[in-house]
């Protein structure tokens, strides 16, 4: 055997050193990044940082455009002929019987069809004139009652192009604060589909400005009120093409939008929202999402009454990107209402860029682990190294899965993952709730695409912070969007403090253009939460506690509103805990409850049924139903030991841990009134509820 070539070997240790060099520079690069950097603000003292890209405040990213309806009519200007809405078509619509006698309805949908930006903009036109035909008139106010869908989106950008303000409503949301909804607002019009009219119908006697109802489905239902008239969508659109009127567009101040919010406490507030509000958060998230443009493809599935879905479906457009509409239970091909052996919206479509909350990417990962553990054996090891592997790298380490190692394992183990939401995912953008450290590793690696994480509220238009593509960090929510300042302010009572080491701490107050007028008709409410500085800079106190990193990325640490002292005087924060719990396999959802006359907490435990069934088969353990499991004294021995074992890796007190806990078999959703369409609990829903099994823990 011949010596070998000394040039070779040198290459071959150049090859593996220069990965390995590299990840360290990037290591390094990364820890000094300064992604948000100290500004001086008026208002209030604290301590305030700004986006360190942006110097000054990003009110809109379009030259001479200030409204939505401006940027709707140059993006169709723009890419006439290109698609930009799509909707399924319905094949059939089944029923199927369980064992049990319980009943599903299953969809087979078709393919995408598509309206292009020209035509999409024709029938805004159209159905902008319609209502001006039907007799609505511009100080009147709309309301939107619908899930998301393309008629939605048209009738939205109707009403900006009429300056008309539109009032949006979980379709979702119950009897009691549609009423109250409706009836504060003055609302004469609203739009809305089958399903949301029947709940009109059960209201109608209550509702005291009504005067047109536009379904958007052909199929009226035969007992619709006969307080108004109604008016088909399609109908609306003719009429309008028939007697066109010219457009009457707002001004940037105007109020586009009062959005309510899904209200976890009480009834639900209506957010003023102003155009210059909405186009400043759409702006900034245009400059932080890399690359959008005319490739991407938007699967649009989340409500649209959410400022997260609202923001996004307006900027789409803006970039000349194509939405696709699809639903929560039809969203993958094992989706609840997707007939076996169909697709699913996400295969149909294949997105580049979803939205997300954290309670979908949570049932995306649990599925996936689930199906994982079903098949157990080699397909089992295999993932678990490959997932191990690329962990390790995201992680920091260059001896984890990079370069074609990574490509391997992606090629060999994640491209079933990946296909589950099309297959083309390159960015995914979780807000609403916060995201646990565990869900955001999982979609990483399965998925391969970065998770950008939103931090933002209603009041601000969803503007606040936004985690960056290269910040691999977990629990953090980014630094301040290019449209806010974000600072924080001394808490004295609960210890949180600006001069605290080894990093700042207080409430979080948000300041910006995207900061809205307030709360309609609610102007005591307004001014406790909103304040003007002697600058003219508005801003908002979200009653939220955070901390700021080294790099200017807040981390939101603590809620003001979840902090009750118990007997002794030991401070409980019920969401602190919650976050820290919920990591629990078994557990799909939970509530902490602490008694300020007790000296310790309890808990009510939604029990993923999947993991606990599980585990019950591997013990042995015999039971009739799920409800039968959950009542078994060992299942709830079993369940509160992993809590007890993850506060205590949290290293949560010894009063911050639940002593007792209830189990529950039934999932808590928005129709039951115990969470809100965006999927946080609502607790004094959940208090009343379930008032009997949080007086029995404590007995």
């Amino acid at each position: 055997m011949g010596a070998r070539n000394p040039i070779n070997m040198s290459g071959y240790i150049v090859g593996a050193l220069v990965p390995i060099l590299f990840t360290l520079l990037l290591r390094n690069s990364n820890k000094v990044k300064k992604r948000g950097v100290p500004v001086d603000v008026g208002g209030e003292p604290g301590y305030a940082i700004r986006n360190s890209r942006f110097p000054s405040l990003v009110e809109t990213a379009w030259e001479g455009i200030s409204t939505l309806a401006e940027l709707f009519e140059q993006a169709c200007k723009q890419h006439y002929d290109k698609r930009l809405l799509g909707t399924r078509k319905l094949i059939s619509r089944e029923v199927e019987v369980t064992e049990d006698g319980r009943s599903f309805e299953k969809l087979h949908l078709g393919e995408y069809e598509w309206l292009t930006y020209g035509k999409a903009f024709e029938a805004v036109c159209n159905f902008a004139s319609g209502l001006v035909h039907l007799g609505h008139k511009k100080e009147e106010r709309v309301a939107i009652f619908a899930d998301t869908r393309e008629e939605w989106f048209i009738a939205l950008q109707a009403c900006f192009r009429r300056n008309v303000t539109v009032v949006t409503i979980y379709a979702s949301l119950g009897e009691e604060a549609l009423c109250y909804s409706l009836n504060e607002t003055e609302v004469t019009t609203v739009i809305c589909g089958n399903k949301e009219l029947k709940k009109l119908v059960n209201i109608s006697g209550r509702l005291d400005t009504v005067k047109r109802v536009i379904c958007m489905d052909d199929e009226i239902p035969t007992s619709a009120s006969d307080r108004w008239t109604i008016t088909s969508f399609v109908n609306v659109e003719t009429v309008g093409h028939e007697n066109p009127v010219d457009a009457d567009l707002p001004l940037s101040a105007d109020v586009a939008v009062i959005m309510y919010t899904s209200g976890s406490t009480g009834l639900p507030k209506g957010v003023m929202m102003t155009h210059g509000n909405v186009l400043a958060t759409v702006s900034a998230i245009m400059t932080i999402v890399p690359g959008l443009g005319s490739k991407d493809v938007y699967l649009a599935y989340l409500p649209l009454a959410h400022i997260l879905e609202l923001a996004a479906e307006n900027l789409i457009p803006a970039v000349g990107g194509v939405i696709g509409y699809g639903t929560p239970l039809t969203l993958t091909d094992s989706s609840s209402k997707i007939k076996v052996g169909t697709k699913g919206d996400a295969t149909a479509l294949s997105p580049t860029v979803m939205a997300a909350v954290p309670a979908i990417l949570d049932r995306v990962r649990d599925g996936v682990r689930k199906k994982v553990d079903a098949k157990g054996g080699l397909s089992k090891k295999l993932f678990d190294l490959a997932y191990s592997r690329r962990l390790s790298a995201i992680n920091g380490s260059w001896f984890g899965a990079w370069g074609l190692e990574k490509f391997l394992w992606g090629f060999l183990v994640f491209k079933k993952v990946r296909a589950i939401l099309g297959g083309r995912i390159r960015f995914l953008l979780s807000g609403g709730a916060p995201l646990s450290a565990d869900t955001q590793r999982f979609i990483n690696i399965c998925l391969g695409a970065p998770i950008g994480q939103a931090y933002g509220l209603t009041e601000t238009c969803a503007g606040a912070t936004f985690s960056e593509v290269d910040d691999t960090s977990v629990g953090r929510v980014g630094s301040p969007l290019p449209c806010s300042f974000v600072k924080l302010i001394d808490w004295p009572e609960g210890g949180y403090l600006t001069s605290d080491s080894p990093m700042p701490r207080g409430e979080i107050v948000i300041g910006g253009p995207s900061v809205t007028l307030g709360y309609f008709k609610n102007e005591g409410k307004t001014k406790e939460v909103y304040k003007v500085d002697e600058r003219g800079m508005r801003w908002f106190y979200t009653g939220d506690i955070g901390q700021f990193h080294a790099d200017g990325c807040l981390e939101i640490i603590d809620r003001k509103k979840d902090i009750v002292k118990l007997q002794h005087g030991e401070y409980v924060s019920l969401g602190k805990v919650e976050a820290a719990l919920s990591i629990s396999p078994y557990v799909d959802n939970i509530m902490l409850h602490a008694d300020p006359f007790r000296s310790y907490c309890v808990a009510l435990v939604v029990a993923s049924q999947h993991a606990v069934e599980d585990w019950a088969s591997k013990q042995g353990i015999a039971f009739t139903d799920f409800a039968d499991l959950c009542e078994k004294e060992e299942t709830v021995r079993e369940v509160h030991s992993s809590l007890v074992q993850i506060a205590k890796k949290s290293r949560l007190e010894k009063f911050e841990i639940p002593a007792k806990i209830k189990l529950l078999s039934t999932p808590w959703t928005p129709e039951s009134g115990l969470v809100t369409a965006a999927l946080k609990i609502k607790r004094e829903a959940i208090r009343k509820a379930l008032s009997e099994d949080l007086g029995k823990l404590y007995t």
